[in-house]
């Protein structure tokens, strides 16, 4: 069995699969690579996916699918994952080498000693296109290092800390366990990728390395502004999937409770300020059916969103209000460094 499977959505991916795949082959025969081949058509992506299974027939594995978006894609890698521990690596992102040893290192050290993880989390770096310093993500105000953690042993993350598929190893047997499935021809389902899990992660620990490269930049990339907004419907979709899965008061852990919250809160902010920024009306109407919805089904979480901060950013009065929201993000953005 191997210690640790990576899956690898690849579609159109044959300009950056390959470095994607050589920073993984680092980790040898600890480790299991699938790649897969969501109906790419317009590339080579299933040629480079099978030339990589035959020259590394024990590590890497080539699977072809039709095209079911990156979210099948996932769900697929994560069925015919033989690992013990489960990671996903977008083919034009990347993990650092020294790092992955690291890991892998670590995760041998649990199996040896019989310790159950059920969630590692380390740092991740944006590979922003034109921006000179790389902004790191990392957790050490957050999570102590080096130790097996409950919810209730982490402290409080700060708004743009927030745990990101990027940043998350996941044991396969949790994952296969509380039945996750991902939406097909759906985007931004990375966001349930690292939400509904949650509560079924009853351990974790924090590495404070920087390991996965998380590149922004291409035009047709999916969190670039303009594609998200082209793409809103399925964002508040994904915003609304969320809210469905768990009423929140039940979350037994307060500061798991409240860490989904905050979570909750972004996703109901990036809804809201694509609609605002997009300046049509029927995206209006979209943002207050979405806050509605989110009153029918928890208003709980309702009160505490809405009436945060953020909440009360995102729906002030009139065309003026919605001006002071644009910027508001616009100089939060430039602060965090998100797209």
């Amino acid at each position: 069995m191997k210690l640790l499977t990576v899956a690898i959505p690849c579609y159109n991916s044959e300009s950056y699969m390959e470095h994607c795949i050589n920073t993984l082959l680092t980790g040898g025969e600890e480790v299991e690579i699938i790649i897969v081949d969501d109906g790419s058509a317009k590339d080579r992506t299933g040629e480079i996916a099978d030339r990589y299974a035959r020259e590394y027939p024990t590590i890497c594995r080539a699977i072809h699918q039709e095209n079911g978006g990156h979210g099948e894609a996932v769900n697929t890698g994560l069925k015919n994952a033989t690992g013990i521990f489960f990671k996903v690596v977008d083919s034009d992102d990347w993990v650092d080498r020294i790092s992955l040893m690291k890991i892998l290192n670590v995760l041998k050290n649990f199996e040896e000693e019989e310790q159950e993880v059920d969630m590692l989390i380390a740092n991740y770096v944006y590979e922003k296109v034109g921006m000179g310093h790389k902004k790191v993500i990392r957790y050490d105000n957050v999570l102590p290092e080096n130790q097996i953690l409950k919810w209730d042993e982490i402290g409080q993350f700060h708004i743009g800390q927030y745990i990101l598929m990027h940043s998350v190893i996941y044991r396969t047997d949790m994952l296969k366990l509380c039945q996750l499935t991902l939406p097909k021809h759906t985007f931004y389902v990375d966001n349930i990728y690292v939400y509904y899990p949650l509560p079924h992660v009853r351990t974790l620990y924090y590495m404070d390395v920087d390991f996965y490269h998380y590149f922004i930049g291409r035009e047709d990339q999916s969190v670039n502004e303009k594609v998200m907004i082209s793409r809103i419907d399925q964002q508040i979709f994904v915003t609304k999937t969320m809210i469905d899965m768990y009423e929140l008061r039940r979350i037994q852990s307060k500061k798991l409770r409240k860490y989904m919250l905050n979570y909750l809160a972004i996703m109901m902010t990036v809804s809201s300020i694509l609609c605002i920024r997009s300046k049509k009306k029927e995206n209006l109407e979209k943002k207050k059916e979405l806050w509605q919805y989110l009153k029918q089904k928890d208003y709980g979480a309702f009160m505490k969103i809405r009436y945060g901060i953020l909440g009360q950013t995102m729906n002030l009065p009139g065309r003026s209000g919605r001006k002071v929201s644009s910027m508001a993000y616009v100089v939060a953005r430039r602060l965090i460094g998100f797209n």
